[in-house]
């Protein structure tokens, strides 16, 4: 049976000290643009830009919108001022930091078996660097992607959310159009990997190195990354199922939905838009203002009404007539994801932070008895189903 492999690249397939790398790496850019900003300015400006990635929760900012509305206004510059000094110094000056890294000779084995194996496999590396330097960190770890397929190398440019951010997660399975087969992460940062996918409800691998001993994390399958193929062929993948039972697994599902859609979508031309990928099948467009007018029509009212009514009454809503009552292809595509994010931040708004409200119950038309937590299930369940139904599109896979 294939499955999804989310390998962490740092300390993981590559052998990074980060106390070294980050503060040379940041050295180093410094220097390259000391003509245009003076390094005393530029440090002080990558470091905070890094930290507001850290802590996004937007989901309609990518990193690199992040970083950049932090930068560049401290430089008081644009990027266009400065991209190709920024295009040279990852094409002639970043690959000289590889010095400073070791390949792990395991990490090409691993990969090469898994490959043969059949099984998917995403770089899923913490997404505060653009792509360009991933690829240069993925060849000082032997695994170019000119010779690799991976499904998915996570960075700054497509990502919204950090590992600091429990939805990064979800967002990784959601840019993979969320396959159905089993997953598991493998990582050996305990605070970033480890914990994160276990709120997730991912099942992880904790890589540890020989000799490394923690009293956490308890319960978590672990080993060294030589050991990982063994456990993984005797494991049942049945078990290796992700799992949304808790709020907060609940809330970065949500949170990644819109996120993952916008950068699935975000080269697709206005044909692309309107195009009807088979008979009785939705297009794109119809699919965003499906997601839209359920999350604005369905979604919020009843959240609302949940947490305003003692054990309400729900209606039931047919929404896919809307598709030809409401007329959705002939509406803006991009215009109704961004809808389609509005309205989703506001239920995320109502949502976090909710503690026994996640129990408060209610009576609904069709499921009977339930409470907020299911019919929040309900609702990470259908943008599953439409994350996968935008990925065939895109794909042409029906």
């Amino acid at each position: 049976m294939p499955i999804t492999l989310l390998l962490d690249l740092d300390d993981t397939l590559l052998e990074t000290n980060m106390d070294i790398f980050i503060p040379a790496y940041f050295k180093a850019l410094s220097t390259a643009l000391a003509e245009k900003v003076a390094p005393e300015v530029m440090i002080p400006a990558l470091t905070g830009g890094t930290k507001a990635m850290m802590v996004n929760t937007d989901p309609a900012l990518s990193l690199r919108d992040v970083f950049d509305s932090y930068f560049f206004p401290k430089l008081g510059l644009d990027r266009h001022t400065l991209q190709a000094a920024i295009d040279r110094f990852y094409d002639e000056i970043f690959p000289t930091l590889g010095a400073l890294t070791k390949p792990i000779p395991e990490a090409v084995r691993l990969v090469d078996w898994a490959f043969a194996q059949g099984h998917r496999v995403a770089i899923a590396t913490n997404p505060f660097f653009p792509l360009k330097a991933i690829h240069h960190r993925l060849r000082w770890a032997g695994l170019p992607p000119e010779k690799y397929p991976f499904a998915l190398v996570t960075s700054y440019e497509t990502f919204h959310f950090t590992k600091e951010t429990v939805a990064y997660y979800p967002e990784v399975l959601a840019q993979l159009g969320w396959p159905e087969d089993p997953a598991v992460m493998v990582g050996d940062d305990i605070e970033r990997e480890v914990k994160p996918t276990q709120v997730a409800g991912f099942p992880v691998f904790w890589v540890r190195k020989s000799g490394e001993v923690s009293a956490e994390p308890a319960g978590v399958p672990q080993g060294t990354l030589k050991s990982f193929r063994g456990w993984l062929e005797k494991t049942d993948l049945e078990t290796l199922r992700i799992s949304f039972q808790t709020p907060q697994a609940l809330l970065a599902n949500l949170a990644s939905t819109p996120a993952a859609i916008a950068t699935l979508v975000s080269s697709m031309s206005l044909d692309g838009w309107r195009r009807q990928p088979a008979p009785s099948e939705w297009c794109l467009t119809e699919i965003l203002c499906h997601l839209r007018d359920v999350e604005r029509d369905v979604n919020l009212p009843r959240i609302r009404k949940l947490l305003a009514e003692e054990n309400p009454f729900l209606a039931g809503e047919v929404t896919d007539r809307w598709v030809e009552e409401r007329h959705y292809n002939r509406q803006d595509g991009r215009q109704s994801l961004a809808d389609f994010i509005t309205a989703r931040k506001e239920s995320l708004g109502l949502l976090n932070g909710l503690q026994a409200e996640w129990s408060r119950t209610a009576r609904h038309a069709i499921f009977g008895s339930t409470t907020l937590q299911e019919l929040v299930g309900i609702v990470a369940g259908h943008d599953r189903a439409h994350i996968q139904q935008v990925w065939k599109t895109l794909h042409g896979v029906w």
